[in-house]
């Protein structure tokens, strides 16, 4: 854990006590901050109390001691309207900020040269991250790996010379961090999300710009207005960008052509790393993720040739089209995380021939938005609620059958997959919904998936499972 030093001494207020919030007050606590802590959840405030955190509701205090508020990024800030927290610390004149600036500010007092590596955009932000520092834990370098991806910043080791630190910043962390200064700041890419909690596109890009603008090297992917935009204002203000593309060939940057990475500088245009055969990192969106990273560990002084020993390794990220086993021609691909339509696009377009395992708890739309990709799907395997749905849109063009559970999806689509002699194969679990109906969440559905497919005969798995190799 990372104690925040750098409130020692002084009263800091926080609201918010789930998983980073939590953590956020340990390490102040651990710091030596009088930090008074509060949250909606009488569970959280009572939990936190046995851990001996001093609790008080946040209407009650002196808020005119309070050296800086911490608010968890969960909670409003500005949109649809302020979290009634913001308001006070507000009238008071007090600062708000979250964890990740908290973390800055400990790099910044201790060990301002680590290298920093921050990661934002709308898509692609997980794989990223975790592409970095797969590439750096297999370079050798000590590698934390934090923030929006699941492992709250704080409780990462805390900054010293040498050591890396990979961070996955959403907007909410972002709108949360005033002084955040990467040494490399990457962001994807921008399409409209999340605008119940930032209100316009544009507010919302402008949050998102805040990661590069401080960064001393700023990634940026120029495949769409927003981002093309951001990246010429960050250049004109003095920064130094690396421009990155999936579908542009660049005179400056680093860009795709088919599997391979393009290095442009002027007349000079080098292949720096070709995707080809990695099954992590297949699609065009993968290709974007990839340069990104490569980029970003240049600028933090990986070389070359580590940096393609760690794309050639990289395992993929959990439940995100996760290559979990293979039985001859086919692959069973894990995609659990793809809860909608969009976030199951990517997948569907990365393999020619597709056993899909799909449905659930459906989103709004279902899956009309994916009928570009019929021609791909040998077969449909249908479960959950919205099977009967998803019956109807894909009506005659595309064979289906509805499974109902997962496990007999499973078992009907390897058997077919097996018989099929047309070429390589994917038997995909990639629901285009929610887990609801039938499981906790993606994860625990994704994890079934695995066991299910660790449990057919001749399977030789790619990954680890409860269930061992076959």
């Amino acid at each position: 854990m990372i104690p925040v030093t750098t409130l020692a001494g002084k009263k800091v207020a926080l609201f918010g006590l789930g998983g980073s919030g939590f953590a956020t007050a340990r390490a102040l606590k651990l710091g030596g901050a009088d930090v008074t802590a509060w949250d909606d959840n009488p569970d959280s405030v009572t939990k936190a109390a046995a851990e001996g955190i001093h609790t008080a509701d946040l209407r009650t205090i002196d808020w005119s001691v309070q050296s800086l508020f911490v608010l968890s990024p969960g909670v409003p800030l500005t949109h649809p309207k302020p979290h009634w927290t913001v308001d006070l610390a507000r009238a008071a004149g007090v600062d708000i900020v979250g964890d990740v600036e908290l973390f800055v500010r400990e790099r910044r007092a201790h060990a301002p040269d680590c290298p920093f590596i921050a990661i934002t955009g709308t898509n692609g932000k997980s794989t990223t991250t975790a592409l970095i520092a797969h590439i750096l834990k297999s370079s050798g370098r000590d590698t934390q790996l934090g923030g929006n991806i699941g492992t709250a910043v704080l409780t990462l080791e805390p900054p010293k010379a040498g050591r890396f630190y990979v961070v996955e910043c959403s907007s909410y962390q972002i709108d949360l961090a005033p002084t955040l200064n990467p040494s490399a700041g990457i962001l994807l890419n921008l399409t409209p999300d999340h605008l119940d909690r930032h209100g316009t596109m544009q507010h919302y890009a402008d949050v998102k710009e805040r990661l590069v603008a401080g960064s001393d090297v700023a990634v940026i992917g120029v495949d769409d207005s927003y981002c093309e935009i951001i990246a010429d204002r960050v250049e004109r203000a003095g920064g130094k960008v690396i421009r990155i593309s999936k579908r542009l060939t660049l005179a400056d940057g680093i860009y795709a052509e088919g599997t391979k990475l393009i290095r442009a500088a002027g007349a000079a245009m080098n292949p720096i790393a070709d995707l080809d055969g990695i099954q992590t990192l297949r699609g065009s969106h993968n290709a974007q993720n990839a340069a990104a990273a490569v980029a970003a560990c240049l600028a933090v002084g990986v070389s070359e040739d580590e940096i393609r020993a760690g794309l050639a390794s990289f395992p993929g990220l959990k439940h995100r089209m996760q290559p979990v086993g293979r039985r001859g021609n086919v692959v069973f691909v894990n995609d659990s995380k793809a809860t909608n339509a969009d976030a199951a696009a990517p997948a569907l377009s990365s393999y020619d021939r597709i056993y899909w395992i799909a449905g659930g708890l459906p989103k709004a739309g279902g899956i009309t938005s994916l009928t570009g990709f019929f021609p791909r799907i040998a077969k449909a395997y249908l479960i959950g609620e919205a099977a009967a749905e998803f019956a109807a849109t894909l009506g005659e063009a595309v064979p289906y059958e509805i499974s109902g559970t997962l496990e007999r999806a499973v078992a009907h689509a390897a058997a077919d997959a097996e018989k099929d002699e047309s070429g390589p194969l994917a038997v995909m679990l990639s629901p285009a919904c929610a887990s609801f109906d039938q499981y906790k969440n993606f994860e625990v559905r994704g994890d079934a998936f695995v066991s299910h497919v660790a449990a057919l005969d001749g399977i030789t798995m790619l990954i680890g499972s409860a269930t061992g190799d076959k």
